[in-house]
């Protein structure tokens, strides 16, 4: 199951469990749409691979598997000014 994590591990944007704007690689790192598609340019930096939009999970099964609380770390790659 997703952990549907609640914030961009590159600016820290909040992003709600069912936002369309939240993009997930296949380890799970997330980010928003903004550093997916431009500072990220659609690839993970974590990992290197493709981000995708993040599924979004069913009400009446969020309500009975919620998201993750704990916001993710910062990713080191975005620890750098963009250029």
């Amino acid at each position: 199951m997703l952990a549907l994590k609640p914030n961009c591990e590159c600016c820290d944007a909040d992003l709600a469990w069912d936002s369309p704007d939240a993009f997930i690689c296949s380890f799970e790192c997330t980010w928003c749409r903004d550093c997916a598609s431009g500072r990220l340019g659609g690839r993970c930096p974590n990992c290197g691979g493709g981000l995708e939009p993040r599924p979004v999970r069913p009400s009446a099964a969020l309500a009975r598997y919620p998201g993750q609380r704990e916001r993710a770390p910062l990713s080191p790659a975005c620890r750098t000014p963009a250029v």
